[in-house]
């Protein structure tokens, strides 16, 4: 009887990579598998497992997956090692509410200074979003329009938390749209917004984003207390 493939070399294929690309590329295919359910919450993923599949030794896995810890996609636990973070905790809402400090500011910065150029590349992410069945291109859609909006701030050390926010809610956009079924309205919410930005309405822009950031806290406070009331009944 064939022996059973571990979850990891059940999704991903084995490659002899060159050892100057074998973080990057380690740390991107698990990155995919994660926010595409591949890999589920608690998976273990194993340096020397994942060594012996590329053909490498176990120093760039060790970098890949210290990457993707600091990105909140693994998390290392006593006796088992790093295995996939549980999707949605207790922290969640407070990324949202740092996000919400940092993207209003971005927002009264940026918007008055907005050009047709920027507001052009708004609405081809939000069209592209609208008809993209790919989660891992519809989180990078998602940043591209937000940062459209925020690019024109002048304080470049704001807008890399801000990027770096948009990086980690790639994770939450899955949960949000499909097991929350928020998509038609964050598709609205992205045009209500952008429809502000080109009235240069910077107050009206802000308050949208407040209540796009607001459902998203709202939705995963509901479903934390579903599963408390779950493991409680």
């Amino acid at each position: 009887m064939p022996k059973k493939k571990s979850p990891v070399r059940a999704v991903l294929e084995a490659e002899q990579l060159q050892p100057h690309l074998a973080r990057a590329i380690i740390e991107e295919r698990i990155r995919l598998a994660i926010l595409d359910g591949s890999l589920p919450t608690g998976t273990a993923v194993r340096q020397q497992e994942l060594a012996n599949l590329y053909g490498v030794s176990r120093m760039p896995v060790r970098e890949a997956l210290r990457q993707l810890e600091a990105q909140g996609l693994l998390t290392v636990v006593h006796h088992k090692g790093a295995v996939v973070a549980e999707l949605i905790n207790d922290t969640v809402s407070e990324a949202y509410d740092l996000r919400l400090l940092l993207e209003r500011e971005a927002l009264r910065l940026s918007v008055p200074l907005l050009d047709e150029t920027d507001l052009a590349t708004a609405q081809q992410a939000i069209d592209q979003l609208e008809v993209e069945q790919d989660y891992s291109v519809m989180a990078q859609l998602n940043r591209d329009f937000h940062m459209a909006l925020y690019g024109k701030a002048s304080n470049r050390r704001l807008l890399r938390l801000i990027d770096q926010g948009l990086e980690e809610e790639e994770r939450f956009l899955r949960f949000n749209m499909l097991e929350m079924g928020l998509a038609d309205l964050i598709h609205q919410d992205h045009r209500d917004q952008l429809e502000a930005a080109r009235a240069r309405d910077t107050e009206r822009c802000v308050a949208l984003l407040e209540v796009h950031l607001q459902r998203a806290i709202d939705a995963i406070n509901r479903y934390l207390d579903d599963k408390a009331d779950a493991a409680g009944a």
